[in-house]
């Protein structure tokens, strides 16, 4: 379901549209906004003639967190912003963010480090607030795991 090396997320019984919307208002009550949105599934329809669930991928991005990063190591942009991405699974909608941990860990930086953390505590509880808010397809895990630990079964 969930790559634990790098991803966490939730699974809900809701509509996708409603997911989405919710998500959005979650990240930004976590200070994120969204920088960018790939919709997969009209991209593989328009290139290649595939047919996919919903899937979108939000790049979200928490301005004061990344300006920390980036002054600490210029190439950390590579690395940015958040990926959340949002897909059916059929009447199920998964909601999973990148482990920003996983990614920033590239980076030999002790503020990077700290800016990882952050990012990933503040993502963390916006996945745990849509858990809480809308209806759920399993139980969200109530405690932010361990980086490489399992998050969600």
């Amino acid at each position: 379901m969930f790559d634990d090396r790098y991803t966490f997320g939730t699974r809900l019984a809701t509509p996708f549209e409603e997911v989405r919307e919710a998500t959005e208002i979650a990240l930004r009550d976590e200070g994120f906004g969204v920088l960018t949105e790939i919709d997969v599934a009209a991209t593989m329809r328009a290139k290649l003639g595939a047919e996919l669930a919903p899937y979108v991928i939000l790049g979200a991005c928490n301005p004061p967190l990344a300006h920390r990063a980036i002054q600490a190591d210029p190439s950390v942009g590579a690395l940015l912003p958040c990926n959340v991405v949002i897909r059916a699974e059929g009447d199920v909608v998964v909601v999973e963010a990148m482990d920003p941990e996983a990614a920033l860990g590239l980076v030999d930086d002790a503020t990077v480090a700290a800016v990882a953390q952050e990012a990933r505590a503040r993502l963390w509880r916006a996945i745990q607030r849509l858990g809480a808010e809308l209806p759920a397809a399993e139980p969200p895990v109530a405690e932010l795991p361990v980086a490489g630990l399992p998050a969600f079964r």
